[in-house]
């Protein structure tokens, strides 16, 4: 491999494992707090994309694309706390609410795709480039919407660190998803900090969702492939680990450029698979997750 090749494959994980990072984080945060999987994530990410549209590509406001997307994020945060008290909340405590929390959120999945395309259509939506042009990183040609995914995944990632570390809030949601039945005998407000994660995972989903749909176009089934994704990287991971979801992200992202540069675009998702299995088998709990006995 010459080293042309070596950086494009490098410059090429670097954008795939951004746009996994960010989707992915807002699955693991509710999965470390609630304890559940969130499959309306999916349908979310393709939410925020229509938003975004409405908001600045399609004339209806004409909001500058950056405030477009700002709204859209929050648009999307306080659905994602709607879904929480009308699908997650009543069933918590329930003794099988993993089970039925997968049922909730996948008819809300359903919901969101029929409601997506009765409102706007089953046609290609073009998302204004938030940072037009292109750019050169390692002497390889990306447009500057990929470099600005780039650029803007570790710093959400940062802040969403830094949030759930030294903000009292993120203190208290960190708390509950380690004994939500402690943290409540203590005085935490626990259905409150709920809400406030799945919001958080909800931006985190619509800001993914536009930042994809303003590299390719966008469609109802946007955030259908990338939900699959999501979670893959989840469990690799190690469910749970916030750190090992990110590092999966990446690793996975160059694991994916370079088998589309050495074996095609064809092969290279059934071979990717086929190597994340063989690590869990070998690792069972993912990167970073912890032994369970």
């Amino acid at each position: 491999m010459t080293l042309d090749a070596l950086a494009t494959v490098l410059v090429s994980g670097l954008v795939m494992g951004s746009v996994y990072a960010l989707m992915a984080s807002g699955l693991s945060l509710v999965w470390s707090t609630l304890g559940i999987f969130n499959f309306a994530h999916g349908a979310l990410m393709t939410l925020g994309a229509y938003l975004a549209w409405t908001l600045a590509g399609s004339g209806v406001l004409g909001l500058p694309p950056w405030i477009a997307m700002l709204v859209a994020v929050a648009l999307v945060a306080a659905v994602g706390v709607l879904l929480e008290r009308l699908l997650i909340r009543p069933f918590y405590g329930h003794r099988a609410m993993l089970l039925v929390t997968v049922m909730t959120t996948l008819a809300a999945t359903v919901f969101l795709s029929k409601g997506i395309q009765l409102v706007w259509g089953p046609r290609l939506k073009e998302l204004p480039a938030l940072a037009p042009g292109n750019v050169s990183i390692l002497g390889t040609s990306i447009s500057a919407q990929e470099a600005l995914i780039v650029g803007v995944a570790p710093i959400v990632l940062g802040a969403l660190w830094a949030f759930l570390r030294f903000s009292s809030t993120g203190r208290g949601i960190r708390a509950v998803g380690q004994n939500p039945q402690a943290a409540q005998l203590i005085g935490i407000d626990v259905p409150r900090l709920f809400a406030i994660a799945f919001a958080l995972a909800a931006a985190l989903a619509a800001l993914t969702g536009i930042l994809i749909g303003s590299v390719r176009l966008v469609t109802p089934s946007l955030g259908d492939e990338p939900l699959i994704k999501a979670l893959i990287i989840v469990i690799f991971g190690g469910l749970g680990s916030m750190a090992g979801t990110i590092w999966a992200a990446y690793l996975i992202g160059l694991a994916e450029a370079l088998l589309v540069f050495t074996i095609g675009i064809y092969w290279a998702p059934s071979t990717l698979f086929l190597l994340l299995i063989l690590v869990l088998v070998l690792r069972p709990q993912g990167l970073m997750g912890k032994v369970v006995r």
